[in-house]
């Protein structure tokens, strides 16, 4: 599998923001959205606010495959399940969150930082 050069972590760990786009079944891409974006060790994670039913959550379970920019780079990716099952690891990414944008204050955060968000967690994988 794949793995995120240093340099790639770094940049899309510290940008503020993703677009993701999400491929539709003939392989196109759907419209970008912009969403928050974390890196917790080697890894790089997205959540849904809406949880499993958001639109562009769905859009990203019917390939599991589409292109993220952010910072200035640009990488195709496969979108995986962050694994439920791994509570540590959610936790981590909760803290990222609440830190990482913090300034937008618990309201905007704890819209990420619930059960139904954490059962949305993508894990971005770059496609070489």
């Amino acid at each position: 599998m794949a793995t995120w050069t240093g340099d790639e972590l770094s940049t899309i760990g510290y940008a503020e923001e993703l677009e993701l786009a999400s491929r539709r079944e003939d392989g196109t891409l759907r419209p970008p959205v912009t969403i928050w974006v974390v890196r917790v060790g080697d890894e790089l994670y997205v959540r849904c606010m809406n949880g499993r039913s958001g639109a562009w959550y769905r859009g990203t379970q019917t390939r599991r495959q589409g292109r993220i920019s952010a910072g200035g780079v640009e990488a195709d990716v496969t979108f995986a399940d962050a694994g439920p099952a791994d509570a540590a690891v959610h936790d981590q990414i909760d803290e990222v969150y609440r830190t990482k944008y913090r300034r937008y204050g618990a309201n905007i955060i704890d819209g990420v930082v619930n059960p139904g968000s954490r059962d949305a967690t993508i894990r971005l994988v770059p496609e070489r």
